[in-house]
């Protein structure tokens, strides 16, 4: 049986107060022979072991270790796995999986003691008041539905890295909308202005790569370095590619994380009736994080200054001009408007998660925002009156995917190929989508979906016939006859 320094001590202890082995040794647990050993010795356990500097058995890389080392040393970013994986290819009978562990260990001990020196990170002493951090991250992982269906979105988490106070807010891109949105929800939720604020190389912040000033790092972007001037924060950027020196927020993304799903485990449920009771739900648990950090946010508070500037508009607002295709570019994207609009300039806000179009004024149309580039978003309402009138161009139409609203549309027109000509099945399918835009569109959805589940070709007359078009009735207003004695009566009163 091993014997522990604690066991010594206790022997020792016993030994001294009552003056008998045979009671300290049964006090220790250790029998009388072993007593008396460690008593004359007077060392403990850990003082007797011997350094072992000795092998227990051959080194079965020794063959090959020169070559191994070289190959190290000439390339120290070679992983040991892959470098083991060439040793078994080289030698598959000297070699097996099963060594992979002794060969990693092997690597790194070399690595240790031949290897190059290892990036140093050195602790950071934060000041109160003088940092808020920001970053994105994704929270599809959490797998969150809205009414049921599956609701993809990241949130942009701010920070502040002496007391870790934070907040996050909702969005679907690390665009600059998102990202102002995002920081200006935290500082009128703190109430309070940071000296400086920290980000990575986003699009959002730093957008122009080309652009570098003296020392090499990249500029700020004119909008975010306006909104920073606006708050009167100092905007600073960490190293490309170097995550640890944003250290406070990027361990809080896991953090949030984890609470998050702890809070739906208590809940029961990831799914919530609307985007704005999710929000609610995120809001309860920063709240209920952030109460256990008063202390340290008490000393944050008292040294930054009252937030005493207006909240900026959270949109872009740019002009458009419609194209004869009904159609207005917007940051690289496509977007489809109304065609009575084609060759008019437009005015578009463009928020976070939207887009509005108005004209002269007068709104015209709602549509939800593009992330990236060279994408299109196009409402068959908009140009299926003309469509229907030209239907050879439906066969080699550019976004000819996007007027197929569901499958249950794109399987109505597949089955209408099948049973007629290509002309015909067009015509056929346009005229359908017309009487959608008619009337409603989930009503013809669920008629096509049941034709195609019976086998019935879904023609344009047999979803007239089960979805009628509703044609508006005129009321019957009964007008009373206008009578005017009570002004009358008035009058004479008012002579009196």
């Amino acid at each position: 049986m091993v014997v522990t320094d604690r066991q010594v001590r206790l022997l020792r202890m016993t030994y001294e107060r009552t003056g008998s082995l045979e009671t300290a040794s049964a006090k220790a647990d250790v029998c009388r022979q072993t007593g008396r050993k460690y008593l004359k010795r007077d060392a403990l356990p850990s003082e007797l072991k011997s350094v072992h500097t000795w092998r227990t058995r051959s080194d079965p890389f020794a063959e090959d270790w020169p070559v191994v080392a070289e190959m190290l040393k000439n390339a120290p970013e070679l992983e040991a796995k892959a470098v083991f994986e060439w040793l078994c290819g080289a030698q598959p009978d000297r070699y097996s999986s099963g060594q992979v562990r002794t060969f990693q260990r092997r690597v790194r001990e070399w690595r240790a003691l031949n290897g190059p020196d290892k990036e140093v990170y050195f602790p950071q002493v934060h000041q109160p008041g003088r940092r808020m951090s920001t970053d994105f991250t994704h929270l599809d992982s959490l797998k969150i539905t809205i009414a049921g269906q599956p609701f993809s979105h990241m949130v942009c988490h701010c920070v502040l890295t002496y007391s870790n106070w934070e907040w996050c807010t909702i969005c679907h891109s690390e665009s600059f909308p998102a990202l102002r949105k995002g920081v200006q929800n935290a500082l009128f939720r703190l109430g309070r202005t940071p000296a400086e604020h920290w980000t990575d190389h986003s699009t959002a912040a730093t957008h122009e790569p080309s652009r570098e000033d003296e020392s090499g790092r990249r500029v700020f972007n004119g909008r975010y370095a306006s909104m920073m001037e606006h708050f009167g924060m100092k905007p600073c950027t960490i190293q490309v590619k170097k995550p640890h020196e944003n250290g406070d927020v990027e361990s809080l993304n896991g953090a949030l994380k984890r609470r998050i799903v702890q809070h739906l485990l208590l809940r029961g449920s990831r799914d919530f009736g609307c985007v704005e009771a999710y929000e609610m739900f995120l809001c309860e648990i920063l709240d209920s994080a952030n109460r256990l950090r008063q202390e340290r946010l008490t000393e944050e508070l008292t040294a930054m200054p009252e937030l005493r500037v207006d909240r900026l508009p959270e949109f872009n607002e740019s002009d458009a001009r419609v194209t004869r295709w009904s159609t207005i570019a917007l940051e690289r994207n496509t977007y489809s408007v109304p065609s009575r609009l084609i060759g008019e300039k437009v005015k578009v806000r463009c928020y976070e998660d939207r887009i509005d179009v108005s004209y002269h004024g007068v709104h015209q149309m709602e549509a939800p925002r593009l992330s990236g580039r060279s994408k299109h978003r196009i409402n068959y309402r908009h140009i299926i009156g003309w469509l229907v009138r030209k239907p050879g161009a439906f066969r080699d139409y550019r976004y000819r995917e996007d007027l197929f609203p569901t499958l249950n549309f794109r399987l109505a027109y597949d089955r209408l190929r099948e049973s007629c000509s290509e002309r015909r099945a067009d015509i056929e399918y346009l005229r359908i989508l017309k009487h959608a835009a008619r009337t409603m569109e989930c009503e013809v959805d669920a008629i096509l979906a049941d034709l195609c589940a019976r086998c019935i070709v879904p023609r344009w007359d047999k979803v007239l016939e089960l979805v009628p078009e509703r044609r508006p009735t005129v009321p019957d207003v009964a007008i009373p006859p206008v009578d005017l004695s009570g002004y009358d009566r008035l009058l004479i009163g008012g002579a009196a």
